[in-house]
């Protein structure tokens, strides 16, 4: 493995004595998921000068809450959407290669229990194949019985007919968004998290940058830039409608939030390498049961919600049919008392103009770029898969409106993120249990840092949390056991349990407030019953 060049120091003091500097950036992108992210990086990658602001934690909010697939869109192909599905196979590739230690191939299994099911799924799932071309990932295979029972022991065999076997993608979400953050830093950009934006500046009538806090001190900035993108997910309407009100035009809604939970059990129920689809269920949804850092995530709802809260809670009837559905297709059904963890996560699915209904399954799942008559630049929608395809069309409509200099695509399209080691030295699997190879070519630097050999619980040491502060951005206990470790959308107890001696080593390493009072009610809204 080639040797990983150091790690950026993020130390928060100098970020913010960063963000103070008299100076004028080409852009200025508000939000730290996926998107925004995604953002950041390819117009860094163009030389472009760049900050990003994010008010809570980088992917604090949909971005490390999804189902962790790095995948086409079956359900979209079904739905006629081939182009979609086109583009989402390419870019499933390109960040397969880009960030091998955080995003892997992953086979399926589609299990038949009526006779029409497998050559009716299997013929559409040969069509995704052929969409896939070069970029696939492995042939779509149709299955006897006994080898759906070899590949998916833990299926329900009472009925079963047959299957179909077919390939995706698996990803750590939230660590592959620290990986964009980092990367897009090496590259010059400025990143910095817990700093909301406050306001928008106009000058004119346009935008011309805005004005942020940081949230651990209260310190104040304004930040010049010519192009403004704001990339803020399910909350996009809000610095919309703050745009409308200052240039006195009004701002019609374009996000309509859908709601998905997920919740975690362990590995036996689901024992071996493959992921489970049910493409529809008796009431037409969608089930997976995804192998996923030694546990396996069963999910998912799409449930339309109202309210914009940080942290949605599951609906009864959301869980009830998850639990409900597995024991259909699982031959050891789940109950409540196995659920370890559980997490939702609002889409911003972009409503169309003139609609008011609420059937979110109807919406579009692909983004939207809009440009308001005073140059913000909005971008919502879209998936993880396709944030990079997403990044470049943004840039071209800010080239477009005159924001940004035009200049050439596909900047990223190889190029590698922190951490990614050399083709062909990743021996680990994305469903195995998490430990430092996670870390891809940047475990020696993590290895040589004070508490390497002491394990908090298996997978974290002490080591990976001063990682976590020293070159991952993280500031708060929540960060480091959610984001930049796991363990809370692993095992929400173990993490709770664990939070006192995690904010011990924050605070060893200068974190101004690294108590843990604030987890305990954070971990017990993962946990079913709590």
């Amino acid at each position: 493995m080639t040797a990983s060049p150091p790690p950026l120091p993020t130390v928060r003091a100098d970020l913010l004595d960063r963000l103070a500097e008299d100076r004028r950036y080409d852009l200025a992108v508000v939000g730290g998921g996926a998107t925004g992210l995604g953002v950041a990086l390819d117009a860094a990658a163009r030389g472009l000068s760049v900050v990003l602001l994010e008010s809570q934690d980088f992917a604090k909010g949909t971005s490390s809450r999804a189902t962790k697939l790095v995948h086409g869109g079956v359900r979209y192909l079904a739905q006629g959407n081939v182009s979609l599905v086109r583009e989402a196979l390419h870019e499933r590739s390109t960040l397969l290669q880009n960030a091998p230690h955080l995003a892997q191939p992953l086979p399926f299994v589609m299990p038949s229990y009526k006779l029409w099911e497998t050559p009716f799924y299997g013929i559409g799932l040969k069509v995704y194949d052929a969409l896939a071309g070069k970029a696939g990932l492995g042939d779509t295979e149709f299955l006897g019985r006994d080898r759906t029972l070899q590949l998916l022991p833990g299926v329900q065999p009472a009925g079963l007919r047959g299957g179909v076997k077919y390939w995706d993608g698996q990803f750590d979400d939230a660590r592959l968004a620290i990986a964009l953050a980092r990367t897009a830093a090496a590259r010059g950009a400025l990143l910095v998290n817990y700093c909301p934006v406050d306001a928008l500046v106009h000058e004119a009538g346009r935008v011309a940058g805005l004005r942020c806090h940081d949230a651990e001190t209260g310190r104040a900035f304004t930040v010049r830039a010519s192009c403004v993108v704001n990339a803020t997910g399910v909350w996009v309407d809000a610095l919309r409608q703050q745009d409308g009100e200052a240039t006195h035009r009004p701002v019609r809604p374009m996000v309509a939030p859908s709601q998905g939970v997920h919740v975690v059990v362990d590995r036996e129920f689901l024992p071996g390498d493959h992921a489970l689809l049910v493409p529809k269920t008796a009431d037409g949804r969608v089930l997976f049961a995804v192998p996923w850092l030694g546990k396996v995530i069963l999910g998912t709802t799409d449930t339309p919600r109202d309210d914009l809260a940080p942290e949605p809670h599951a609906f009864p009837d959301e869980i009830d049919f998850i639990l409900r559905e597995s024991a259909h297709y699982l031959r050891r059904a789940p109950g409540r008392s196995d659920v370890r963890s559980l997490w939702v996560g609002l889409r911003p699915l972009v409503k169309p103009q003139g609609d008011d209904g609420d059937d979110t399954k109807a919406i579009s799942r692909e983004h939207t770029v809009l440009t308001s008559a005073s140059g913000l630049v909005t971008v919502t929608g879209g998936k993880w898969t396709t944030y990079r395809a997403m990044a470049e069309d943004v840039l071209q409509r800010c080239a477009a409106a005159g924001l940004l200099p035009a200049s050439s695509t596909g900047v990223t399209n190889h190029l590698p993120l922190v951490g990614a080691p050399d083709a062909g030295t990743v021996r680990h699997r994305i469903s195995d249990a998490p430990g430092l190879h996670g870390y891809g070519s940047e475990q020696a630097a993590v290895a040589q840092l004070p508490g390497a050999g002491v394990e908090l619980a298996p997978g974290l040491t002490e080591a990976m949390v001063r990682f976590a502060v020293r070159h991952e951005y993280a500031r708060t206990v929540e960060d480091v056991l959610a984001r930049r470790s796991r363990l809370l959308f692993l095992d929400a107890a173990r993490a709770a349990a664990l939070a006192p001696r995690v904010a011990r080593i924050l605070q060893e390493e200068g974190v101004l407030d690294a108590a843990d009072a604030a987890f305990a009610p954070l971990a017990a809204q993962y946990q079913l019953g709590a």
